[in-house]
């Protein structure tokens, strides 16, 4: 499996050659609590980086999910419309949102690695 990249708005990045597979952190799913539902953009949209991706709504909350990484979404996860509880369980694998041509693989440079990212979370408690 290839290595995650966080944001600070804790979504992560796994990358594939150009193609990013896009989800929000363990850490984020805490958050929110039990997830009901979850709004993905149109296969074929362009994401700007930092801009609305999707919306997850929880037993709490509704939350902004924002792209890690400007591109072109080629395809969202379906399962996730009939199972929006999949975040819950398995947010950094089956539950990913949706996976974009990268437009521009620098943008990862900025982000967090696994380390970087857990020391982030510890100085946010």
């Amino acid at each position: 499996m290839s290595t995650l990249k966080y944001s600070e708005e804790h979504e992560w990045v796994r990358l594939d050659g150009d193609i990013a597979t896009i989800g929000i952190s363990q850490f984020a799913q805490e958050q929110l609590g039990d997830v009901v539902f979850i709004e993905l953009p149109d296969v074929g949209k362009t994401l700007e980086q930092n801009g609305d991706a999707a919306v997850v709504e929880s037993v709490k909350a509704a939350s902004e999910v924002y792209a890690p990484v400007s591109g072109d979404v080629i395809e969202v996860n379906g399962q996730l419309e009939d199972d929006p509880e999949l975040v819950n369980r398995d947010p950094t694998g089956d539950g990913w949102f949706i996976k974009v041509k990268i437009s521009d693989t620098s943008q990862l440079d900025a982000m967090m690695d696994e380390t970087a990212y857990q020391d982030f979370l510890a100085g946010k408690t």
